[in-house]
């Protein structure tokens, strides 16, 4: 059976499984996902894995078109998502509707979880907000970093501490289970990114890539991108 090789940001691995039955039962080919921090997988695909789609940030799809690294003609945004704060499922939800409360939620948590502050998009501006609300130093030992935002809020929904917090994508905390999505970070400290899906130059399968950009991408699947976090 024919496999599509995906290089794809982690915010996208929900939306994917999601039309997995389907692209699947329609193609005869099976997909063999690649998840994590745009960074890292971006970082894969220079150093020559092979990959018929490539789903990163708007700005990385571009840079790796003008560079020869994915088809740029194909590229199509499956939409918007926005970083958000969460906490494990039956807590008491924090407000956090804007930086004094966030800051006051955060100082109140005993672990804050949140992907990769180096190469996922979540992590780094997560770093820089902690920073930018003069709490890095505060609370440097209770960050729990990890590779990508699916891992960290897995590690949030198995903590065992008084009162852990984490942040990433939306998506990747709609698609936790576990734990729940308290909402987007506030003004002055919110971050919303558009992602993207490309056919790799080197496709094995570009029919079968353009026909699952398609289905993540299409107006028919506008609301169930919506409730999976896409905006």
């Amino acid at each position: 059976m024919k496999k599509i090789r995906i290089l794809s940001g982690g915010a996208a691995q929900g939306l994917v499984e999601a039309l997995r039955p389907a692209f699947e039962a329609e193609t005869g080919c099976t997909i063999e996902g690649t998840f994590g921090a745009v960074g890292a997988m971006r970082a894969r695909l220079l150093d020559g894995e092979p990959a018929d789609l490539v789903i990163l940030t708007r700005a990385l799809i571009d840079g790796l078109a003008r560079d020869g690294y994915v088809a740029g003609a194909t590229a199509a945004d499956l939409g918007t998502v926005e970083t958000a704060i969460a906490v494990r499922h039956g807590e008491a939800l924090p407000a956090i509707g804007n930086a004094k409360t966030l800051r006051a939620a955060l100082l109140d948590a005993d672990e804050i979880h949140f992907p990769d502050p180096e190469q996922a998009t979540a992590g780094i501006h997560f770093a820089k907000v902690l920073r930018d609300l003069g709490i890095w130093g505060v609370v440097a030992s209770r960050l729990k970093t990890a590779p990508n935002g699916a891992t960290a809020m897995r590690a949030l929904a198995a903590s065992t501490s008084d009162h852990p917090i984490g942040c990433t994508q939306a998506t990747e905390i709609l698609s936790t289970p576990g734990i729940v999505l308290v909402g987007s970070l506030p003004p002055g400290c919110a971050l919303a990114t558009v992602y993207t899906a490309a056919t790799g130059a080197k496709a094995e399968l570009p029919t079968e890539a353009a026909r699952l950009v398609a289905l993540l991408t299409d107006s028919a699947g506008r609301e169930s991108r919506r409730r999976l976090g896409f905006v």
